[in-house]
């Protein structure tokens, strides 16, 4: 299931992660940090922003941090604005997202209503407002992250696998649209990876990754500027064959399955 590949980017030395006070936009934050490097950062914790950002700087990076909502259409595209005026922006990794639980009955319309709010709107206005600066420049490149949760509808996480579905196809023709403009795009596509997200989940996640080693695979996959940068591969294989088989025959087994709390 390798994907195919194109000409690999220039490392970054401006870069923009949202949803970086956790999980993986936290590792992500702190493995790119280094000297000569500018980190623009967002999350929702001002306390857990400025303790990644405090690390990032003791690595040497420039860091610029906002406690921004990214479903808060003007507040990011202001925000945005003022990063890229300082500092192009080389890399744009589109994280932040999150989940709501079902395991006390149906995902209220509430839930759903924010999900798609933050995964979907949050991942539009982190794209959109730098997009006619990197035209401009003709470079940039943009990573969205999406999830193994994407390729096949799961009862427990509607919503959420709704959201991620809409990032992986988005991203996907994004990519194609880009190619001739210098930009590049790629579709991040995890499956499980600690991360305070998966931490109240109280059923067992096969092949659950340590955050910092699933950073590791995705900065290796943004250096190559791949397609889709999927792991990892059994879990991967698993999605891909419940994707193909017709929901009739997987239906019953999927309903079986434990609810997020």
């Amino acid at each position: 299931m390798k994907q195919p590949q194109s000409t690999p980017r220039a490392t970054p030395r401006s870069i923009v992660i949202t949803g970086a006070s956790s999980g993986i936009g936290e590792a992500l934050a702190i493995l790119y940090a280094a000297p000569g490097v500018a980190l623009a950062l967002t999350g929702r914790d001002s306390t857990r922003l400025e303790s990644v950002a405090q690390r990032c700087r003791t690595a040497g990076a420039r860091v610029d941090t906002a406690v921004i909502d990214v479903a808060d259409r003007a507040a990011m595209a202001e925000w945005l604005a003022r990063v890229d005026a300082a500092e192009p922006v080389d890399l744009l990794i589109a994280n932040a997202g999150m989940s709501a639980g079902t395991g006390g009955g149906g995902e209220t319309e509430e839930q759903a209503r924010r999900i798609l709010a933050v995964n979907i709107d949050g991942v539009l206005n982190s794209i959109h407002p730098l997009l006619p600066a990197m035209r401009a420049r003709r470079r940039g490149q943009i990573a969205l992250m999406a999830s193994l949760a994407g390729f096949r509808g799961l009862p427990g996480a509607p919503a959420y696998c709704a959201s991620k579905a809409m990032v992986r196809v988005y991203g996907e023709a994004l990519r194609g649209d880009l190619a001739g403009e210098g930009i590049g795009v790629s579709v991040i596509c995890p499956g499980f990876v600690k991360s305070r997200m998966t931490a109240v989940n109280r059923f067992p996640m096969p092949f659950l990754m340590e955050t910092e080693a699933a950073a590791r695979v995705i900065r290796r996959g943004l250096e190559r500027n791949a397609v889709r940068i999927a792991f990892p591969w059994p879990m991967m294989a698993a999605v891909w064959l419940l994707a193909l088989l017709p929901p009739s025959w997987t239906d019953g087994l999927l309903r079986q399955a434990p609810r997020k709390p």
